[in-house]
């Protein structure tokens, strides 16, 4: 083979890289819920693609597809070791969606922070399984080649999660909706309105915050309507006099940047059903909201 033919061979080999990149990144964050990870997991990808007979390779996305997702379990399953040890709860790192708002996928699933913190509690096979189905549309023959196990247990893989996710969630509100209540709520619990706050959480919210031991934030989940309302009341006082605020999008769902002296601080999200706000997320672990806040001045 002359040079030259290698060269074209690795110009074709980058340009198909290129074209797929957004969908594996898509595939490799869901799985992982960390940005920083997924891109490691895409240069590992792209190392391999360099050293593949391409020649055999007859579609290039379904191959790099397939690599990517065998890497983000492999990382997943070690990565479930160091989150064991993380300091406080762990939450998934947050994505500027504003310009893919269905990151790479057929659809936007499996994209919400909620639902990447719910697939956290599921192994990674079945969280990948899922990814592929609900996200990417891949028929189920294709979900199980990637995944090396029968059409059959593919199947099964989805069921689990979807229960998994039924059970842990109940009935969606419209996405106006959701940004009412988080308008209601941002404004209470800057108040401190201890009554407003206990009309708009469901009986059994959840309030984590993450600040991975480095932010003076909860170690500990809040839980229950009584618990955290009276929570945000007793940190109102001292929180959100020096900040600012800055209503953003995360994920695919409207958030809100609080920032002190021009310093990101934390990421306020919240899951809503028609119960009320059933899970409030503070994302103030620097490496995790740092990136998110640069994300935001491109």
């Amino acid at each position: 083979m002359h040079a030259g033919d290698d060269a074209d061979s690795l110009d074709r080999a980058t340009r198909d890289f290129l074209a797929a990149r957004r969908q594996l990144f898509g595939v490799a964050y869901r799985v992982l819920g960390s940005a920083v990870e997924a891109e490691d997991i895409l240069q590992e990808t792209w190392l391999r693609w360099q050293n593949t007979d391409r020649a055999a390779v007859h579609e290039p996305v379904a191959f790099l597809t397939t690599i990517t997702a065998r890497l983000a379990i492999n990382h997943a399953q070690s990565a479930r070791v160091r989150r064991e040890s993380y300091v406080g709860p762990w939450l998934p790192e947050p994505v500027d969606t504003r310009h893919d708002p269905q990151l790479g996928a057929e659809r936007a699933e499996a994209l919400e922070l909620a639902v990447l913190l719910l697939l956290e509690r599921l192994n990674p096979v079945e969280r990948a399984a899922y990814v592929l189905r609900e996200a990417f549309d891949y028929p189920y023959k294709q979900v199980a080649d990637i995944l090396e196990t029968s059409e059959g247990n593919a199947r099964q893989l989805v069921s689990r999660a979807r229960k998994h996710l039924a059970a842990e969630r109940g009935e969606r509100v419209s996405p106006a909706e959701h940004r009412r209540l988080l308008e209601v709520f941002l404004a209470a619990a800057q108040t401190g309105d201890l009554a407003v706050l206990e009309d708009v959480l469901a009986a059994d919210v959840v309030s984590y915050a993450d600040g991975g031991g480095i932010r003076g934030a909860s170690r500990i989940p809040v839980v229950g309507r009584p618990h955290v309302s009276r929570y945000l009341v007793a940190f109102a006082p001292r929180f959100w006099p020096p900040a600012r605020t800055r209503w953003v999008e995360a994920n695919g769902r409207p958030a809100v940047l609080v920032s002190v002296d021009e310093s990101p601080l934390a990421l306020l999200s919240v899951d809503v059903s028609a119960e009320g706000i059933d899970r409030i997320m503070w994302v103030m672990n620097p490496e995790k909201l740092l990136p998110y806040a640069a994300a935001l001045s491109d």
